[in-house]
């Protein structure tokens, strides 16, 4: 039909159709917090101070069965490819294990949520934590580095954590930089949590300046609440006193609150405690963990509140789709914990030059020749100590559910995903907790859906596999998502959910069986009961554990492993 007019017509048409398009496409903000669990938020049940996150929540929709990863890395991996993370090749941490679902890298076959909304017509920045590639030394290779990922700008780090005080592998585009010779970031006092929020605002307000007839994609990775507990004074001074009251206290009341807004059902169970808080010899000490903690979180929110602020001020608030999520649940880790400081605290040391790139994830010293301080009694908080907030608090952040990162119960593959879309979510919707199950692998989806983006069968070459996800804007617009199976593994911890029913397993166990409808808590196992069920359910995790290169279980251990599993199949 278009060619019974005049071509100059036609140009203008399309030309039209192509601005109307593009102002139709919302910018997108993924912003994730780092070792959280599922009841810290305000809005969540939390009593840690998040009136931002809160705002977010109250002008979006919650969702309460949205699910992670169970660890960080692997957690990211599928978060940016819209894959399960051996799918893209990180199935554990950032080691070559040997088999394809293990190599600790980003791999050919996948591709991330910057490099399909690029050809669509976003610019695209990262801040933060990357975490996706074992390269993390200054001089490369850089090819699973943000910028050979697609992003066209990236301020954070490589590795996966370190001090908040002069954090090691701090990265501005492709260019290792210490935080204290950066002629373009030098704040009165370096805290990354900080760094990580006024480079999001910079890169929004550069956007507006200067790119703003295209829409962008930020994905805002911040390593809070993630060891050590670092913290400024002043944010940690808001919750002195807050937990001497101790670990159940704190869990009975955050259950309460749960109820109350209906993030659990009324009659919910609670998982069993761990800690007894009457056996605490050093309740100082173990409360100053969880008040340094909480402050980290309180800070992240300060710098989201920063990010929202500067999309309003620049008009671009209502047309961005804003998710928040959390990479895995509260951490058990004990580091720094031990009953004594290791010797290395009492060591003096030469001082490190302010150019100088650091490395390391859990340093010895601090720039001024400062000994690292570990061990129980040492105060976290400042720059040179390095201390976890310890399995008992975790096991209060994952409240009501069992277990914490690295497993797949439900503490710790449960996360909050906030979502916030003034043009894109009903009036009717705002406020709104959504039922329906989520996970990582629908954000690749949504951001595609949102966009107008094309998910590619090849890039650069190399066919691509097809993204795993469904799109999240019938749940977040009060639609019926399609329904269909979802699954994990992390160090032979494995589970698979569909519809109501879970059935899930920690390593060389057999397999239990929950109605997480009835039993979010997962205390009353069904798997006697339903054999059956257990059957079928299992078959299909086989079948997807064969497809997703999850298999030879206990690959993540070493090449050894690997080698063993085939020999023993060909047997």
């Amino acid at each position: 039909m278009l060619n019974h007019f005049p071509r100059s017509l036609v140009s203008a048409l399309l030309a039209a159709f192509t601005s109307v398009l593009a102002a139709a496409q919302p910018n997108i903000i993924l912003i994730m917090s780092d070792d959280m669990g599922f009841s810290d938020l305000g809005c969540y049940g939390g009593e840690i101070q998040t009136p931002n996150l809160d705002r977010l929540a109250k002008g979006g929709v919650r969702m309460r069965q949205f699910y992670n990863a169970g660890r960080c890395c692997p957690t990211r991996a599928s978060l940016l490819t819209g894959l399960y993370p051996h799918q893209a090749g990180i199935g554990h941490m950032m080691e070559d294990r040997g088999a394809e679902g293990y190599r600790g890298d980003l791999n050919g076959r996948c591709v991330t949520i910057a490099q399909v909304l690029k050809p669509a017509g976003y610019r695209t920045y990262a801040v933060g934590k990357w975490h996706v590639t074992k390269h993390a030394v200054p001089e490369g290779p850089k090819h699973n580095w943000p910028l050979q990922r697609g992003f066209d700008r990236f301020y954070g780090t490589i590795t996966g954590a370190g001090s908040f005080y002069d954090p090691g592998t701090l990265t501005r585009d492709d260019s290792m930089i210490s935080p204290f010779a950066d002629a373009e970031y030098q704040p009165k006092q370096y805290y990354y949590t900080d760094a990580i929020s006024d480079h999001a605002v910079r890169f929004i307000d550069e956007h507006a300046r200067e790119k703003k007839q295209q829409p962008f994609f930020m994905y805002v990775a911040y390593t809070a609440a993630h060891w050590p507990m670092h913290a400024l004074a002043e944010d940690v001074a808001k919750y002195k006193g807050k937990y001497d009251a101790g670990y159940e206290s704190m869990r009975q009341a955050r259950l309460l609150r749960m109820r109350e807004m209906g993030l659990i059902a009324k009659d919910a169970e609670l998982s069993p405690t761990f800690g007894d808080w009457s056996q605490v010899k050093n309740k100082e000490w173990e409360a100053r963990c969880m008040e340094t903690y909480a402050a980290m979180i309180d800070r992240m929110d300060q710098g989201i509140g920063r990010v929202v602020g500067t999309l309003e001020k620049n008009g671009l608030l209502q047309n961005t789709l804003i998710l928040f999520l959390q990479d895995n649940g509260g951490c058990q880790e004990g580091i720094g914990r031990q009953a004594k400081p290791p010797a290395f605290n009492e060591k003096t040391y030469a001082v490190i030059a302010q150019d100088a790139i650091r490395l390391d994830v859990i340093p010895k010293q601090t720039r001024d020749g400062q000994a690292v301080k570990q061990g129980q009694g040492i105060m976290p908080g400042g720059p040179n100590d390095y201390i976890a907030y310890g399995e008992a608090w975790a096991n209060v952040s994952n409240t009501p559910h069992r277990e914490y990162k690295h497993f797949v119960h439900e503490g710790g593959i449960s996360t909050p995903l906030i979502a916030h879309w003034p043009a894109g979510i009903p009036a009717a919707q705002q406020g709104k907790i959504e039922a329906q199950p989520g996970h990582l692998i629908d954000v690749m989806a949504t951001c595609a859906d949102v966009g107008g983006a094309k998910y590619p069968a090849e890039f650069n070459g190399q066919k691509i596999q097809p993204m795993e996800g469904v799109s999240l804007v019938p749940a977040l617009q009060g639609r019926s998502a399609e329904m269909r199976s979802i699954f994990w593994e992390h160090e032979g911890n494995r589970a698979h959910r569909a519809g109501p029913w879970k059935l899930v397993a920690k390593a060389n166990t057999p397999w239990e069986l929950y109605h997480i409808d009835q039993d979010r808590a997962e205390l009353h196992d069904l798997a006697a009961a339903e054999p059956e069920r257990v059957k079928a359910m299992a078959a299909a995790w086989e079948t997807w554990a064969a497809r997703a290169q999850v298999l030879p279980l206990g690959s993540w251990k070493s090449p050894s492993s690997v080698k063993n599993a085939k020999a023993k199949r060909s047997k």
